[in-house]
């Protein structure tokens, strides 16, 4: 099972990586704007999702609004 973001590259654990747009993450207060980098995600056992943290939470994001930094 390998992990790909929105461009077909491969992801890796600790990979750092970008929002490809705005995303809105319920129970944040603030947005991740596009462009902004992601380090050290991890990956789950879905092929289409990655953990991540910001700031001091755990997010989910799904690898079609992300791009390999």
């Amino acid at each position: 099972m390998e992990t790909r973001d929105s461009n077909g590259n491969i992801l890796a654990d600790g990979d750092t990586v970008m929002t490809v747009k705005d995303l809105k993450v319920k129970g944040m207060p603030k947005t991740l704007k596009r462009g902004e980098a992601i380090k050290g995600i991890r990956l789950t056992s879905n092929a289409n999702e990655v953990e991540c943290r910001i700031g001091k939470s755990t997010v989910v994001l799904k690898t079609e609004f992300l791009k390999k930094a």
